[in-house]
């Protein structure tokens, strides 16, 4: 299955440090042109702090602007500032964890700690919102997830058939 027409993804990072430019949004900008490789059309990296009211905004944001799939990177872990799963509640309708289990299942064997993730799945209206550890290799390890999925899931969200 080919990812639909006019695919759109919004990319968004969770980071204190990117946001106050202590350091440069590589997990973002590596997520993005991911991204551009399936075929979306992309916005973003929108880089914010680690704050639930900054990141849920964002989010309602991309969602509210009719995007497919809002995926963030940054903040799933277990620090105290790590809130991005927070967030992203506020503004799911409809959970999906086998997809954030399977994110974490398939980092795994190469980083043990990928387990430590808290990132969610699921949507929100007609867009599909993931979470995604705040690594370039956590992001690659969801993309290789996610881009066997994404067509299929779009195109659903769309109104289509199973």
């Amino acid at each position: 299955m080919t990812l639909p027409d006019g695919a759109r993804a919004v990319v968004v990072t969770a980071s204190n440090r990117a946001s106050a430019g202590v350091y440069e949004d590589r997990s973002g900008r590596a997520l993005a042109a991911g991204l551009r490789e399936l075929g979306f059309e992309v916005e973003g990296p929108h880089v914010r702090p680690d704050d639930v009211e900054a990141l849920a905004a964002v989010l309602r944001e991309a969602v509210a602007s009719g995007a497919d799939v809002v995926l963030t990177t940054g903040g799933t872990g277990l620090t105290p500032t790590d809130v991005t799963p927070e967030a992203t509640r506020l503004v799911l309708e409809r959970e999906a964890p086998g997809i954030a289990e399977a994110i974490r299942r398939y980092g795994q064997p190469a980083v043990p700690t990928a387990v430590l993730s808290r990132g969610l799945a699921g949507t929100a209206g007609r867009t599909l919102v993931v979470n995604l550890p705040g690594s370039t290799g956590g992001v690659r390890d969801g993309l290789a997830v996610l881009g066997p999925l994404l067509p299929h899931v779009v195109s659903q969200l769309r109104g289509g058939d199973h």
